[in-house]
């Protein structure tokens, strides 16, 4: 899976190499993303060379070259116009209201895809491409889809989750204040960390006091999702 900036760079060099067979600046990528610098579409630009989406190659200014798209395909958009990506969802990771008395709700576990990694400390790049599931049993998650991610970092170490630990999150738009969410920074940097409402700003706060709790306003955080359960493998 790629993040929306990542997927909107990547479908916006693709039509500009089908239309001119040249790529497009980093000015033109960056006005056409609406980023504040250039350096926003360099990360870009690196995430989806190591993720195998692009190439640049060697001794050619500007030179690109699109190796494939994602799976969940996104229409192009009008010519001039902001590129708005759909997503395709599939039931891998879904889970069904328990029935009380069916017992094939507590005994089938559910494949959860494995999203890449979580920053759990200083913010990385996160939500790539499924590198593998893992199977849970559906007490360990809520109703809805759900998808996990592998921990990097120490700051959330005093809420229990450790560097190494693969955190489960129930794939949702909102949170409630205090909870513990996946949220994604400016389209391009997504963070594990607690949830605090401060009037109209967003406050993510860690859970180790080497780190220092970072406030955002509204526009600049989303919510990806809320954690539910954690595996940890010893």
């Amino acid at each position: 899976m790629l993040t929306r900036k990542q997927s909107e760079l990547l479908r916006y060099i693709h039509e500009r190499l089908k239309e001119t067979g040249v790529p497009p600046s980093f000015d033109e990528m960056k006005d056409a993303l609406d980023l504040r610098s250039k350096s926003g579409i360099h990360r870009l630009i690196m995430a989806l060379e190591e993720r195998g989406f692009i190439r640049r190659l060697p001794n050619r200014a500007r030179a690109l070259e699109v190796l494939r798209l994602p799976e969940s395909s996104t229409p192009a958009a009008p010519r001039g116009g902001r590129f708005a990506p759909s997503v395709i969802e599939g039931n891998l990771g879904k889970t069904r209201p328990v029935v009380a008395g069916d017992p094939s709700d507590s005994s089938q576990n559910v494949a959860i895809p494995v999203m890449g990694r979580i920053a759990a400390g200083t913010p990385i790049s996160a939500l790539q491409t499924r590198s593998h599931s893992i199977a849970l049993p559906p007490d360990l998650l809520s109703n809805g889809e759900h998808y996990a991610l592998e921990v990097r970092g120490d700051s959330m170490i005093e809420a229990g989750i450790l560097d190494g630990d693969t955190v489960v999150i129930k794939k949702q738009e909102s949170a409630e204040s205090g909870e513990i969410v996946v949220a994604l920074i400016d389209d391009e940097e997504a963070t594990l960390k607690r949830l605090r409402k401060r009037g109209a700003s967003i406050a993510l706060e860690a859970a180790n006091p080497a780190y220092e709790t970072r406030i955002f306003g509204p526009d600049r955080v989303r919510i990806q999702g809320k954690l539910v359960s954690l595996v940890r493998k010893y």
